[in-house]
C-alpha cells in the first residue's frame, strides 16, 4: 500500500536515551531486560527491578530533572506526531496482513494488530512511519511488526491517543508514544524501539525492550546488483578461490617437476 504526502521524522530530544518512560509508575514482573534508561515523572515509583535488569549504562531516573525533561520532550514529540497530515486512513482495518511503505497512517479510534504487519523500507535504511491512533493500540498474542528491504524500528512512531497493550509474545518495532498507559503482557518484546507513556504507567511482564537492537534488515531490493558492480565475494567464496589457486599452482609445479625428471632419463 502506497500513500501520498510527506512524512517527517519525529524528534525525541532527550527522551531518546530512555527505553521506558512513564508518568506515574513503572512496574515489572519477571526477568525483563531494559536496554536504556527507565524514568518516571511526575510520579516516583519503579518496582520489579530486580528481578528485571537495566544493563549499564542504563540508569533509573525517579522524579528527577532528567526524567522531567524527558517527559517535556515526549510531549513535544507526541504533539509533532499527532500533528502530521494523514496520508492514508486505516480506520476499522486490522493491521495484520498489511504491507505498508513509509508515510503517515491514521485511525479515527482504535487500532488492532492480529498477525504480522510488514513495513517495506524500499531500500531506505531509515524510512519514517507514523501511526496516528485516536484511542487504543492493541496487539493479539504472537503478533509481529517487521521490516523488509531495509529499515529499522527507531524511525517508526506509534502516537496513541489513550493506551497501548501488546499481547503475549508479540514482537514489536517502533516507539510507542502513549497519552495514557502502556502494558506489555508476558513475553511481549519491543525488539527495536521504546515504551513512552506521558501520564500513566508502563506495566511489564518478562519483556525485552531495546532501542539499540536495531540493525537494518536486508531484503530483495538490497541485492548485489545495486552496488554498481563492485561485488565483494563472501568470506566462504574467497576461501574457496584461494584454495583453488593454491591447488592450481601446486599442480603446475608437480607437472613441471615430472617433465624435468623424464628429461633426465633420456639424456
Amino acid at each position: 500500500m502506497r500513500i501520498d504526502g510527506a512524512v517527517i521524522l519525529v524528534p525525541l530530544g532527550t527522551t531518546s536515551s530512555f527505553a521506558v518512560l512513564a508518568g506515574s509508575t513503572v512496574t515489572n514482573t519477571g526477568s525483563s531486560v531494559v536496554n536504556g534508561n527507565i524514568g518516571v515523572w511526575p510520579g516516583s515509583a519503579v518496582s520489579g527491578f530486580p528481578p528485571g535488569v537495566v544493563p549499564l549504562p542504563g540508569v533509573i531516573h525517579l522524579a528527577d530533572a532528567v526524567a522531567q525533561q524527558a517527559q517535556s520532550d515526549l510531549t513535544t514529540a507526541y504533539n509533532q506526531a499527532a500533528g502530521q497530515s494523514c496520508g492514508t486512513t486505516l480506520t476499522n482495518q486490522d493491521l495484520g496482513g498489511l504491507t505498508l511503505v513509509s508515510g503517515v497512517y491514521c485511525f479515527a479510534s482504535s487500532a488492532q494488530l492480529t498477525g504480522a504487519l510488514t513495513l517495506d523500507a524500499e531500500g531506505n535504511p531509515n524510512p519514517v512511519f507514523v501511526f496516528q491512533i485516536g484511542t487504543t493500540l492493541t496487539t493479539a498474542s504472537n503478533s509481529s511488526v517487521g521490516f523488509v528491504n531495509g529499515g529499522q524500528g527507531l524511525s517508526v512512531f506509534w502516537q496513541v491517543g489513550s493506551s497501548a497493550t501488546l499481547g503475549t509474545t508479540t514482537s514489536f518495532l517502533g516507539n510507542i508514544l502513549a497519552l495514557s498507559s502502556i502494558t506489555l503482557n508476558t513475553g511481549a518484546n519491543i525488539v527495536c524501539g521504546r515504551a513512552l507513556a506521558r501520564n500513566e504507567a508502563v506495566t511489564m511482564d518478562t519483556n525485552n525492550i531495546d532501542p539499540s537492537g536495531c540493525a537494518a534488515t536486508s531484503g530483495s531490493s538490497s541485492s548485489s546488483s545495486s552496488s554498481g558492480g563492485n561485488n565483494v565475494p563472501e568470506p566462504g567464496t574467497s576461501a574457496m578461490l584461494g584454495l583453488g589457486l593454491l591447488l592450481f599452482i601446486c599442480g603446475n609445479r608437480r607437472a613441471g617437476l615430472a617433465r624435468y625428471v623424464r628429461g633426465l632419463r633420456f639424456r
